[in-house]
Order: C-alpha cells, then sequence, then structure tokens
C-alpha cells in the first residue's frame, strides 16, 4: 500500500488519492451484454441453457430448483453451519421487521386529509453471485426484507450448479423459486421473462462487471434495480491507540473480494500506519485469496493526517461504502459523518460482523454513490402511495387557492374542475 501524507499533497494529488480504480465495464462488455439480452429476448430458456453450457460448465436439463435438491441441501449442512444461518436469521429479521413503516394520516387543513400508505412491490428477483465466493449470505440479506415486505413472488437466480448453503438459506428465507441460471442471463430472464421464470418489478444482488452492466441495461429498459454497484471497499480512521492487527485484518477482509477492490486507511499516527504495513504483511501468508488482496492493495491507499477530524473531512470527501472508525471514543464522530453505507464503530466492531450477521444489511451503495444512496433496507422493497380526501367544508376552504394558481399556469382544465364544483355546491 502506499502511504502518504495529506498536508504535503497538492490538490490534484489529494484528488488522485482518492480516486477509485477504473470500473472494467467497456465499450467491450457493453456489447457482449447487449448480445445476451438479445438471446434471452429471442429465444428465451433456450438461451439460458445455452449460457450454463458456454460460461457455467454445465449442461442442465430444467433450470428450475426442484424440492429434492433443496431438501437434499438440508442434509448435507453441518448442524453447525445451519446454526449459524440461523442466528445470521434471526438478527437480520429482528432489524429490518423494526423498519416497518408507520402510515402517516393528518389534516393539513380542517376537512383536507393527506395520507402516505405503502405496497410492497409485487414480483422481485434476487441475483446471487457464486463463482469463486458463493455468497448465501447475500441471500439473507435480500430475501428477509422481501418476505416481511410482503412480495408476493420472490424469484432467486444463481449460476449452476448452486451450492447447498444458497439453496438451504433460501428455503429459510422464503424463497418462492430458485433457478440455476447465472450471470448476465439471469439479469434478462427476470427482466424480461421466460417460459420458466417469471418477469420481475425490481432486481436485486450483486455480481461482477456482466451483472453490473446487464443491470445497468434492464433498467433503461424498464425494470427497476436495487443500486448502482461498483466495485466493493472499505475505509479506516483509527488512532494512535488502535490496534493495528485489527485495522490490517479489515484492509485485508476487504481487499480479497476482489483485485478491483480498494481499501483506504486515515489515521493521524505514522507510527500506527507502519505497524499496519507489517501487519498486512504478516496476514496474508495465512489467507487462501492473498493473490487477489495483493492485487487489490496495490490500489489502495495510507493517508496520514493532521488530525482525526481532518480524517473525517478526508473520508466524507470519499464516501466509502464501508467506513469503521476504530478510534478510542469512535462515536463521537458519527455525527459528523456526512457519506458511507455502513458505519462500524470500535474495536470489536470488524466489517465481518455486518456482512454476515449482525442484523444491518450489507448490500450497500459504492464507488462514491453513497453521498445519494442508502444500504439496502425494508423500504426498497415498498413503494409509497399518497392518498387525499377532501370534504365539502375542506373543498370550498381550499377551492380559491387551487383555481387561483391553476389559472396562473394558464391550465383552464385544471381550474375548470374546481368550478363546477363550486358551482354545484352553491347552486343548491
Amino acid at each position: 500500500m502506499q502511504t502518504l501524507i495529506w498536508k504535503e499533497l497538492s490538490q490534484d494529488e489529494q484528488t488522485a488519492a482518492l480516486t477509485r480504480p477504473a470500473q472494467a465495464v467497456g465499450e467491450e462488455i457493453s456489447q457482449i451484454v447487449a448480445t445476451i439480452r438479445q438471446q434471452v429476448c429471442a429465444e428465451g430458456d433456450t438461451a439460458l441453457f445455452k449460457f450454463a453450457k458456454e460460461f457455467d460448465k454445465v449442461e442442465l436439463t430444467t433450470l428450475k430448483v426442484e424440492k429434492s435438491q433443496i431438501d437434499h441441501a438440508k442434509n448435507a449442512l453441518s448442524d453447525e453451519l445451519k446454526s449459524a444461518i440461523q442466528t445470521a436469521y434471526a438478527n437480520i429479521h429482528k432489524f429490518h421487521l423494526a423498519q416497518s413503516p408507520t402510515p402517516i394520516d393528518i389534516q393539513t387543513m380542517a376537512g383536507v386529509r393527506c395520507q402516505v400508505t405503502t405496497r410492497p412491490i409485487e414480483k422481485v428477483g434476487l441475483y446471487i453471485p457464486a463463482g469463486s465466493a458463493p455468497l448465501f449470505s447475500t441471500v439473507l440479506m435480500l430475501a428477509i426484507p422481501a418476505k416481511i415486505a410482503g412480495c408476493k413472488k420472490i424469484v432467486l437466480c444463481s449460476p449452476a450448479p448452486i451450492c447447498d448453503e444458497i439453496l438451504y438459506t433460501a428455503d429459510l428465507c422464503g424463497v418462492d423459486e430458485i433457478f440455476a441460471v447465472g450471470g448476465a442471463g439471469a439479469i434478462f430472464a427476470m427482466s424480461v421473462g421466460t417460459n420458466s421464470i417469471a418477469k420481475v418489478d425490481k432486481i436485486f444482488g450483486p455480481g461482477n462487471a456482466f451483472v453490473t452492466e446487464a443491470k445497468r441495461q434492464a433498467n433503461a429498459y424498464g425494470t427497476a434495480i436495487d443500486m448502482p454497484a461498483g466495485p466493493s471497499e472499505v475505509l479506516v480512521i483509527a488512532d494512535e491507540w488502535a490496534n493495528p492487527a485489527f485495522v490490517a485484518s479489515d484492509l485485508l477482509s476487504q481487499a480479497e473480494h476482489g483485485a478491483d477492490s480498494q481499501v483506504i486507511l486515515l489515521t493521524d499516527s505514522k507510527a500506527l500506519a507502519d505497524k499496519v504495513l507489517t501487519q498486512i504483511d504478516n496476514q496474508l501468508s495465512l489467507l487462501a485469496r492473498a493473490d487477489t488482496a495483493r492485487q487489490s492493495l496495490t490500489k489502495s491507499r495510507i493517508i496520514i493526517a493532521d488530525n482525526l477530524q481532518k480524517c473525517v473531512e478526508i473520508s466524507n470527501d470519499y464516501a466509502p461504502e464501508h467506513l469503521i472508525i476504530n478510534t478510542q471514543n469512535p462515536r463521537q464522530y458519527l455525527d459528523d459523518i456526512a457519506h458511507a453505507g455502513s458505519v462500524f464503530l470500535g474495536a470489536y466492531t470488524p466489517e465481518s460482523m455486518g456482512d454476515y450477521a449482525s442484523g444491518t444489511n450489507h448490500t450497500l451503495p459504492t464507488y462514491g454513490y453513497a453521498r445519494t444512496y442508502s444500504s439496502l433496507g425494508l423500504a426498497d422493497f415498498y413503494k409509497r402511495m399518497t392518498v387525499q380526501e377532501l370534504s365539502t367544508d375542506g373543498f370550498k376552504a381550499l377551492a380559491p387557492t387551487v383555481a387561483t394558481m391553476a389559472a396562473a399556469e394558464k391550465l383552464d382544465a385544471h381550474k375548470l374542475a374546481v368550478t363546477v364544483r363550486l358551482d354545484e355546491l352553491q347552486g343548491k
């Protein structure tokens, strides 16, 4: 990792220090994904079988996962792992249930009643990546709030062959249908529908550059998505009292996600920075994905600032997906954090806790989108409706205001909708 002294950098150098690795979504990927979309639209299931053979090296006879496969998965997993998944389920369910919306019902003036009510998104599609790290924890993060919200149809797609952990977790969460379909093909199958897979209203879930581009294209053609996505990232703010082994492990836990991930350490202590570098070298030898982490570290930074408040300012400029504050009094800085997907306070709150089982959602805005997007929550599985109802007295009181405004905008029919009612009331 490169170590930088913040105050010694020019403004351009400071900007460069907080620049993320370029996203690997070029014209070539866009064209490949567009071709996949065309094939799914034209051929449906036939295209999906072909993609499974070409990309996943699996020859399927059916796309839908049968109950017998799910039952086998339940029996194949150890009791220890099933217990861990159940504990995570309980915490995530409890936290998301607490997010249930409160109906709003007020009178804005006498006789004018306004409400906000919510309805679940009817059909949702969940995409769960596999590859080198099958993310069964993501099933919990997506399916639990979908179920709490009351979505009528929950469809899950994951590349074949789907691992037992994903099947077990999906069944635990009440997923309606599971399909062994991966990559961009899965996104478009859920977006447009095929003979086997129902068209959904909104798609959730992470994925590689092809999946990310497929979600972007599906969104452009009218299917809602959870949020834009980029490579995963963590920023750690640590002071001289932080345990360097803890800090190094937090940086590495994110660096192992992918070669395009970025990790940043902000500190006011050069001594800590040096110790963290030593710990990173020591801990890398313990990791199965050390090569991936090393590639990520070449794009990562240690930044030494004058004080912790400056570290907070730099963090807000970066707007990290994950923000760990490992200082003596971490909560004192929380009110000053303006932009972050999820915040982890204290020495014993590693990002891993939120990734798996604390209860918060690990589906978070990356690549600076934390400035305008929020972490995934129950609200993402709902849509809001406003309702208004006016009594005759309320209508008469508000009518002059609306008629005057409509006339000023030269929208005569809007004014007429008011005046015909006034004339009728006055004629009684």
